[in-house]
């Protein structure tokens, strides 16, 4: 439930998160100049999990974690899986395009939900799928098979497995208490050393240690995983769930922005109106959410 505090200030925090998130599709799209994919993956994720294990300790919240078994699952889908299919997507795809399409997740994980978790599918649930499945087949373009085909569905299933691990982590958090920051950080560092095994075994161009390449790795370490965690943490404590799920609609969009401000990314007519339709479908399902924290809210007496 949210807490006392300045609704403006959690606003902007939710707005420099989608900031942070939605640039950084771009600073990975530029960084597989420098370094192959899998091994900035790595990289980035066991930087990522220390420093989120640094803000659990300069918060002095618990380090130790229930089902670590489940937690490993967790991190193998969630980070390792995830993260590996958006960056090797983005060799060959578009920074705004890519992101789109890896944000079509909370229309894989809603009959994901229905099928494992007994969630009922509502009205307008089925409404924005039916109309992100519509932008999905104008984005993919089935009929024209273009070169960046390949890249288009390591995107969608980015998005897949992150509705999988959405799955899997709710599954995880009704069965045992969990602290949310102490959860990623653990399955954050189980899927970086998966990762740091694909990216050994895999053949692999020696890194080119330019200032962008450190650039990318602080900005992903601090910023994407250290600084965003902490803002969402923010945002959750003083903003509904239906406000904060808001800003799953903003990242997508500054990536698509940054991509064609800085990268020149241009979509064709058809992947622009499909583009349109996939965050329209995140807006309907953004509002819903957040109409169902109301009526809730409203129905409760007292």
């Amino acid at each position: 439930m949210p807490t006392s505090g300045s609704p403006r200030l959690a606003l902007f925090a939710l707005a420099l998160l989608a900031l942070i998130w939605g640039y950084n599709w771009v600073v990975m799209k530029q960084v597989i100049q420098y370094v192959d994919p899998f091994d900035f993956s790595a990289i980035r994720t066991l930087l990522g999990a220390a420093s989120l294990f640094l803000v659990l300790l300069v918060l002095r919240r618990p380090l130790a974690v229930a089902a670590a078994r489940q937690v490993a699952l967790l991190g193998v889908l969630q980070t390792a899986a995830f993260t590996a299919l958006i960056q090797w997507a983005l060799v060959a795809g578009g920074a705004g395009k890519t992101a789109v399409l890896v944000y079509t997740m909370p229309f894989w994980m809603i009959p994901m939900a229905w099928w494992w978790l007994g969630e009922r599918v509502r009205g307008l649930q089925w409404l924005a799928i039916a109309v992100a499945g519509s932008g999905l087949v104008l984005v993919l373009e089935p009929w024209a098979m273009g070169g960046s085909v390949f890249s288009n569905l390591l995107a969608v299933a980015g998005g897949v497995t992150w509705a999988a691990s959405a799955i899997v982590a709710k599954r995880m958090r009704r069965d045992h208490d969990f602290d949310l920051l102490a959860l990623t950080a653990w399955q954050m560092l189980f899927g970086a050393v998966a990762l740091c095994g694909v990216a050994l075994l895999h053949p692999s161009r020696p890194i080119d240690p330019t200032p962008y390449f450190w650039g990318a790795l602080v900005f992903n370490a601090v910023f994407a995983t250290g600084l965003a965690w902490l803002l969402w943490l923010y945002v959750l404590q003083r903003l509904s769930t239906g406000v904060a799920g808001l800003s799953s609609l903003g990242v997508p969009m500054v990536g698509a922005l940054a991509g064609w401000i800085e990268l020149g990314e241009r979509p064709t007519p058809t992947e622009f109106a499909g583009m349109a339709l996939i965050v329209g479908a995140l807006a309907l399902v953004s509002l819903w959410a957040l109409w169902q924290a109301r009526r809730g809210t409203s129905s409760r007496p007292g």
